[in-house]
Protein backbone atom coordinates (compact mmCIF):
# COMPACT_ATOMS: atom_id res chain seq x y z
CA UNK A 1 0.00 0.00 0.00
CA UNK A 2 1.34 3.41 -0.97
CA UNK A 3 1.65 6.28 1.51
CA UNK A 4 -1.12 8.15 -0.26
CA UNK A 5 -3.43 5.15 -0.12
CA UNK A 6 -2.61 4.71 3.57
CA UNK A 7 -3.58 8.28 4.46
CA UNK A 8 -6.72 8.03 2.32
CA UNK A 9 -7.73 4.95 4.29
CA UNK A 10 -7.08 6.71 7.58
CA UNK A 11 -9.10 9.72 6.40
CA UNK A 12 -11.92 7.40 5.39
CA UNK A 13 -11.85 5.84 8.83
CA UNK A 14 -12.43 9.21 10.48
CA UNK A 15 -15.32 9.95 8.11
CA UNK A 16 -16.93 6.57 8.80
CA UNK A 17 -17.59 7.48 12.41
CA UNK A 18 -20.32 9.96 11.42
CA UNK A 19 -21.94 7.78 8.76
CA UNK A 20 -23.59 5.42 11.26
CA UNK A 21 -24.08 7.50 14.41
CA UNK A 22 -26.34 4.98 16.16
CA UNK A 23 -23.88 2.13 15.64
CA UNK A 24 -21.01 4.40 16.73
CA UNK A 25 -22.84 5.42 19.92
CA UNK A 26 -23.72 1.79 20.65
CA UNK A 27 -20.10 0.74 20.11
CA UNK A 28 -18.76 3.54 22.33
CA UNK A 29 -21.25 2.66 25.08
CA UNK A 30 -20.39 -1.04 24.91
CA UNK A 31 -16.63 -0.50 25.10
CA UNK A 32 -17.08 2.19 27.76
CA UNK A 33 -18.98 -0.16 30.07
CA UNK A 34 -16.41 -2.92 29.65
CA UNK A 35 -13.55 -0.49 30.28
CA UNK A 36 -15.20 0.79 33.46
CA UNK A 37 -15.37 -2.79 34.73
CA UNK A 38 -11.74 -3.44 33.74
CA UNK A 39 -10.56 -0.16 35.32
CA UNK A 40 -12.50 -0.83 38.52
CA UNK A 41 -11.03 -4.31 38.81
CA UNK A 42 -7.56 -2.89 38.18
CA UNK A 43 -7.98 -0.36 41.01
CA UNK A 44 -9.26 -3.10 43.33
CA UNK A 45 -6.33 -5.39 42.50
CA UNK A 46 -3.83 -2.56 43.09
CA UNK A 47 -5.48 -1.83 46.44
CA UNK A 48 -5.43 -5.52 47.44
CA UNK A 49 -1.74 -5.83 46.58
CA UNK A 50 -1.02 -2.62 48.48
CA UNK A 51 -2.73 -3.91 51.63
CA UNK A 52 -0.80 -7.18 51.48
CA UNK A 53 2.46 -5.35 50.86
CA UNK A 54 1.87 -3.22 53.97
CA UNK A 55 1.09 -6.33 56.00
CA UNK A 56 4.23 -8.05 54.71
CA UNK A 57 6.31 -5.07 55.74
CA UNK A 58 5.06 -5.17 59.32
CA UNK A 59 7.65 -6.51 61.75
CA UNK A 60 7.98 -10.17 60.64
CA UNK A 61 11.22 -10.39 62.65
CA UNK A 62 11.48 -9.62 66.36
CA UNK A 63 14.94 -9.75 67.92
CA UNK A 64 15.08 -10.35 71.70
CA UNK A 65 18.31 -9.43 73.45
CA UNK A 66 19.62 -11.23 76.50
CA UNK A 67 18.39 -9.88 79.83
CA UNK A 68 20.78 -7.26 81.05
CA UNK A 69 22.66 -7.08 77.73
CA UNK A 70 25.33 -4.37 77.91
CA UNK A 71 25.53 -1.33 75.67
CA UNK A 72 28.27 -2.82 73.49
CA UNK A 73 26.17 -5.86 72.52
CA UNK A 74 23.16 -3.64 71.84
CA UNK A 75 25.27 -1.40 69.63
CA UNK A 76 26.71 -4.38 67.73
CA UNK A 77 23.24 -5.67 66.87
CA UNK A 78 21.95 -2.22 65.96
CA UNK A 79 24.96 -1.52 63.73
CA UNK A 80 24.33 -4.72 61.81
CA UNK A 81 20.58 -4.07 61.43
CA UNK A 82 21.05 -0.47 60.34
CA UNK A 83 23.49 -1.45 57.55
CA UNK A 84 21.69 -4.52 56.13
CA UNK A 85 20.12 -3.65 52.76
CA UNK A 86 17.41 -6.28 53.22
CA UNK A 87 15.88 -4.28 56.06
CA UNK A 88 13.46 -1.48 55.27
CA UNK A 89 13.29 -0.07 58.80
CA UNK A 90 13.53 -1.12 62.41
CA UNK A 91 12.43 0.00 65.85
CA UNK A 92 14.52 -0.42 68.97
CA UNK A 93 12.54 -0.80 72.19
CA UNK A 94 13.89 -0.51 75.71
CA UNK A 95 12.54 -2.64 78.60
CA UNK A 96 10.47 0.34 79.70
CA UNK A 97 8.98 0.81 76.21
CA UNK A 98 8.13 -2.90 76.02
CA UNK A 99 6.55 -2.67 79.46
CA UNK A 100 4.34 0.25 78.38
CA UNK A 101 3.48 -1.56 75.14
CA UNK A 102 2.32 -4.66 77.05
CA UNK A 103 0.24 -2.53 79.41
CA UNK A 104 -1.50 -0.78 76.53
CA UNK A 105 -2.39 -4.14 74.94
CA UNK A 106 -3.81 -5.48 78.21
CA UNK A 107 -6.24 -2.58 78.47
CA UNK A 108 -8.34 -2.81 81.66
CA UNK A 109 -6.21 -5.71 82.91
CA UNK A 110 -2.97 -3.72 82.76
CA UNK A 111 -2.91 -3.35 86.57
CA UNK A 112 -1.44 -6.87 86.87
CA UNK A 113 1.84 -5.42 85.62
CA UNK A 114 1.99 -2.50 88.03
CA UNK A 115 4.51 -4.17 90.34
CA UNK A 116 6.66 -5.70 87.57
CA UNK A 117 10.34 -4.71 87.57
CA UNK A 118 10.72 -4.36 83.81
CA UNK A 119 14.48 -3.80 83.97
CA UNK A 120 14.86 -7.26 85.49
CA UNK A 121 12.36 -9.28 83.47
CA UNK A 122 12.08 -7.53 80.09
CA UNK A 123 14.83 -7.34 77.44
CA UNK A 124 15.69 -4.84 74.74
CA UNK A 125 14.05 -5.76 71.44
CA UNK A 126 14.34 -4.83 67.77
CA UNK A 127 11.25 -4.95 65.55
CA UNK A 128 12.33 -5.25 61.92
CA UNK A 129 10.46 -4.52 58.70
CA UNK A 130 11.74 -6.22 55.55
CA UNK A 131 12.09 -4.97 51.99
CA UNK A 132 11.63 -8.51 50.70
CA UNK A 133 9.82 -10.98 52.98
CA UNK A 134 11.51 -13.86 51.13
CA UNK A 135 14.79 -12.86 52.81
CA UNK A 136 13.36 -13.13 56.32
CA UNK A 137 14.70 -16.59 57.24
CA UNK A 138 18.20 -15.82 55.94
CA UNK A 139 18.34 -12.58 57.93
CA UNK A 140 17.04 -14.26 61.10
CA UNK A 141 19.69 -16.99 60.83
CA UNK A 142 22.46 -14.41 60.66
CA UNK A 143 21.15 -12.30 63.56
CA UNK A 144 20.90 -15.37 65.80
CA UNK A 145 24.70 -15.73 65.62
CA UNK A 146 25.39 -12.22 66.94
CA UNK A 147 26.57 -12.18 70.60
CA UNK A 148 23.94 -10.88 73.00
CA UNK A 149 20.95 -12.07 70.97
CA UNK A 150 18.71 -14.39 72.99
CA UNK A 151 15.95 -15.17 70.47
CA UNK A 152 14.80 -14.24 66.98
CA UNK A 153 11.07 -14.68 66.39
CA UNK A 154 9.97 -15.00 62.74
CA UNK A 155 6.30 -14.85 61.82
CA UNK A 156 6.82 -17.28 58.96
CA UNK A 157 3.29 -18.72 58.89
CA UNK A 158 1.75 -15.29 58.46
CA UNK A 159 4.24 -14.44 55.74
CA UNK A 160 3.50 -17.68 53.87
CA UNK A 161 -0.23 -16.95 53.95
CA UNK A 162 0.33 -13.42 52.66
CA UNK A 163 2.65 -14.65 49.90
CA UNK A 164 0.04 -17.16 48.71
CA UNK A 165 -2.70 -14.55 48.91
CA UNK A 166 -0.68 -12.11 46.80
CA UNK A 167 -0.03 -14.87 44.25
CA UNK A 168 -3.75 -15.62 44.04
CA UNK A 169 -4.59 -11.93 43.59
CA UNK A 170 -2.06 -11.60 40.75
CA UNK A 171 -3.38 -14.66 38.92
CA UNK A 172 -7.00 -13.59 39.42
CA UNK A 173 -6.24 -10.10 38.10
CA UNK A 174 -4.66 -11.41 34.91
CA UNK A 175 -7.40 -14.00 34.37
CA UNK A 176 -10.18 -11.46 34.91
CA UNK A 177 -8.54 -8.97 32.53
CA UNK A 178 -8.22 -11.61 29.79
CA UNK A 179 -11.84 -12.76 30.21
CA UNK A 180 -13.19 -9.20 30.17
CA UNK A 181 -11.04 -8.35 27.13
CA UNK A 182 -12.36 -11.36 25.18
CA UNK A 183 -15.96 -10.57 26.11
CA UNK A 184 -15.56 -6.94 25.05
CA UNK A 185 -13.85 -8.02 21.82
CA UNK A 186 -16.71 -10.39 20.99
CA UNK A 187 -19.37 -7.77 21.69
CA UNK A 188 -17.72 -4.97 19.73
CA UNK A 189 -16.96 -7.23 16.74
CA UNK A 190 -20.66 -8.03 16.50
CA UNK A 191 -21.59 -4.37 16.82
CA UNK A 192 -19.17 -3.37 14.06
CA UNK A 193 -20.42 -6.21 11.87
CA UNK A 194 -23.71 -4.30 11.53
CA UNK A 195 -21.88 -1.31 10.05
CA UNK A 196 -19.80 -3.53 7.78
CA UNK A 197 -22.87 -5.44 6.56
CA UNK A 198 -24.52 -2.22 5.43
CA UNK A 199 -21.51 -1.56 3.20
CA UNK A 200 -21.03 -5.12 1.94
CA UNK A 201 -21.91 -4.22 -1.65
CA UNK A 202 -19.50 -1.27 -1.57
CA UNK A 203 -16.73 -3.55 -0.36
CA UNK A 204 -17.45 -6.04 -3.16
CA UNK A 205 -17.21 -3.28 -5.77
CA UNK A 206 -13.91 -2.09 -4.32
CA UNK A 207 -12.59 -5.63 -4.52
CA UNK A 208 -13.62 -6.00 -8.16
CA UNK A 209 -11.89 -2.77 -9.16
CA UNK A 210 -8.61 -3.97 -7.60
CA UNK A 211 -8.59 -2.64 -4.00
CA UNK A 212 -6.37 -4.69 -1.72
CA UNK A 213 -7.62 -6.31 1.48
CA UNK A 214 -5.48 -4.04 3.62
CA UNK A 215 -6.80 -0.94 1.84
CA UNK A 216 -10.40 -2.01 2.53
CA UNK A 217 -9.77 -3.14 6.09
CA UNK A 218 -7.73 -0.13 7.31
CA UNK A 219 -10.59 2.42 7.50
CA UNK A 220 -12.58 0.06 9.71
CA UNK A 221 -9.57 -0.55 11.95
CA UNK A 222 -8.98 3.21 12.25
CA UNK A 223 -12.67 3.75 12.99
CA UNK A 224 -12.59 1.05 15.66
CA UNK A 225 -9.43 2.50 17.22
CA UNK A 226 -10.98 5.98 17.41
CA UNK A 227 -14.17 4.61 18.93
CA UNK A 228 -12.05 2.66 21.44
CA UNK A 229 -10.03 5.76 22.36
CA UNK A 230 -13.17 7.89 22.85
CA UNK A 231 -14.63 5.13 25.03
CA UNK A 232 -11.39 4.91 27.02
CA UNK A 233 -11.31 8.63 27.79
CA UNK A 234 -14.96 8.60 28.88
CA UNK A 235 -14.47 5.44 30.98
CA UNK A 236 -11.35 6.94 32.59
CA UNK A 237 -13.18 10.14 33.51
CA UNK A 238 -16.14 8.29 35.03
CA UNK A 239 -13.97 5.78 36.92
CA UNK A 240 -11.64 8.39 38.40
CA UNK A 241 -14.53 10.69 39.36
CA UNK A 242 -16.34 7.86 41.18
CA UNK A 243 -13.12 6.69 42.82
CA UNK A 244 -12.34 10.23 43.95
CA UNK A 245 -15.72 10.44 45.67
CA UNK A 246 -15.11 7.09 47.37
CA UNK A 247 -11.58 8.14 48.37
CA UNK A 248 -12.67 11.41 49.95
CA UNK A 249 -15.49 9.70 51.85
CA UNK A 250 -13.42 6.72 53.05
CA UNK A 251 -10.25 8.60 53.98
CA UNK A 252 -12.23 10.96 56.19
CA UNK A 253 -12.38 8.06 58.67
CA UNK A 254 -9.04 6.35 57.92
CA UNK A 255 -5.51 7.60 58.60
CA UNK A 256 -3.04 7.53 55.67
CA UNK A 257 -0.78 5.06 57.53
CA UNK A 258 -3.58 2.57 58.15
CA UNK A 259 -3.45 -0.89 56.57
CA UNK A 260 -6.75 -0.08 54.89
CA UNK A 261 -5.84 3.35 53.53
CA UNK A 262 -6.89 3.71 49.91
CA UNK A 263 -4.45 4.38 47.09
CA UNK A 264 -4.32 8.09 46.31
CA UNK A 265 -6.12 9.23 43.16
CA UNK A 266 -3.00 10.85 41.74
CA UNK A 267 -0.92 7.68 42.01
CA UNK A 268 -3.31 5.55 39.94
CA UNK A 269 -5.15 7.94 37.60
CA UNK A 270 -2.53 7.89 34.84
CA UNK A 271 -2.16 4.11 35.04
CA UNK A 272 -5.93 3.78 34.66
CA UNK A 273 -5.83 6.10 31.64
CA UNK A 274 -3.01 4.12 30.05
CA UNK A 275 -4.73 0.77 30.57
CA UNK A 276 -8.08 2.12 29.38
CA UNK A 277 -6.58 3.72 26.27
CA UNK A 278 -4.51 0.72 25.23
CA UNK A 279 -7.32 -1.73 25.94
CA UNK A 280 -9.94 0.42 24.23
CA UNK A 281 -7.86 0.93 21.10
CA UNK A 282 -7.03 -2.78 20.89
CA UNK A 283 -10.64 -3.84 21.40
CA UNK A 284 -11.92 -1.36 18.83
CA UNK A 285 -9.31 -1.99 16.15
CA UNK A 286 -9.09 -5.79 16.54
CA UNK A 287 -12.88 -6.12 16.77
CA UNK A 288 -13.32 -4.08 13.61
CA UNK A 289 -10.60 -6.01 11.81
CA UNK A 290 -12.24 -9.32 12.69
CA UNK A 291 -15.68 -8.11 11.55
CA UNK A 292 -14.56 -6.97 8.11
CA UNK A 293 -12.57 -10.12 7.26
CA UNK A 294 -15.65 -12.02 6.08
CA UNK A 295 -16.64 -9.33 3.58
CA UNK A 296 -13.27 -8.82 1.90
CA UNK A 297 -13.09 -12.46 0.80
CA UNK A 298 -14.84 -12.07 -2.52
Amino acid sequence: MSIRAFFNSVKEGFKSIGRHPLVTIASITTILLMLIIISSFFIFSVYARSVMRRLEQQPPVEVYMELGADEQKLQTVEDYISKDARIMSYEKRSPEQNYNYFKENLGDSSSVLDSLDYNTYLPYTFNIRMNDPAQTEALAGTIRTIPGVSKVDVQSRVMDILARARHIVNITSVAAFVVLFIIALFIISNMVRISVYSRASEIEIMKFVGATNSYIRLPYIVEGAIVGLISAICAWGITILVYYRIYVSAMAKITPVSFYALISVRSIMWWVLLISAVTGILIGSIGSGISVRKYIKV
